[in-house]
Formats: C-alpha cells, structure tokens, sequence
C-alpha cells in the first residue's frame, strides 16, 4: 500500500483546508485510516480516524466539532476537512493505513502504512 497525501498549504487561523490521501492497492475498502500531525519539535500525534467496516470515527478532543475525516472507496481517498484552524495546528500532517480489517485506533504505532506527509501552516 502507497499513500499520497496533499492539500496542504498556508491558511490564516480562522480558515479552511481540506487534505486527500490517495492509495493504491487492493485492501483500502477494509482498511482503517487515520490521519496525524507532528508539529517542529512535538511528537506526532493522533488527529482523527476512520473504521473499515462501519466508517465510526474517532477525533482527538483538540479537533472535535472542527475537522471531520471521510472516505471514499470508489476512489480510494481518505480526506480531512479542516475548518476554523488555529496556529497552534502547524504541523505536517500524514495519513495513515492500518492492516486490513483491524479496529480504528489512536496509536500511531498500530498503522502499518504511512504516506510522506503534507505541510500545513496556519498563521495568525
């Protein structure tokens, strides 16, 4: 499995942004996706994710009501809508494949396959 990201770019707080992740491989319908951060500095960490049999979300609190992470199989995408960014949320930001058929999780160290990450910078 080869992951994409893009979508990133330079957004003023208060702003919008939405990040695709574009797969390739056969097991992207029955595979939980999540999508995580790593600011300069910081460890990375958990955003939101998305299951493989129900699509049930999960959010960090932080981005609760604020991002909102999708999926669509038909064109293998996973997507992160971001709405009312704030500084503090610059970071690089990757997407994430779990092995197949394995429950959403938090836990950047149960995905298998991550993409190379896509620079988001919010400025105040």
């Amino acid at each position: 499995v080869q992951l994409q990201a893009s979508g990133g770019g330079l957004v003023q707080a208060g702003g919008s942004l939405r990040l695709s992740c574009a797969a390739s491989g056969n097991a992207f319908s029955t595979s939980t996706w999540g999508w995580f951060r790593q600011a300069p500095g910081k460890e990375r960490e958990f955003v939101a994710c998305i299951g493989w049999n129900d699509d049930s979300t999960s959010y960090a609190e932080s981005v609760m009501g604020r991002f909102t992470i999708s999926r669509d199989d038909n064109k293998k995408t996973v997507y992160l809508q971001m709405h009312s960014l704030k500084p503090e949320e610059t970071a690089v930001y990757y997407c994430a494949a779990r092995k197949p058929r394995y429950k959403r999780s938090k836990i950047s160290s149960d995905y298998t396959y991550w993409g190379p990450g896509t620079q988001v910078t919010v400025s105040s």
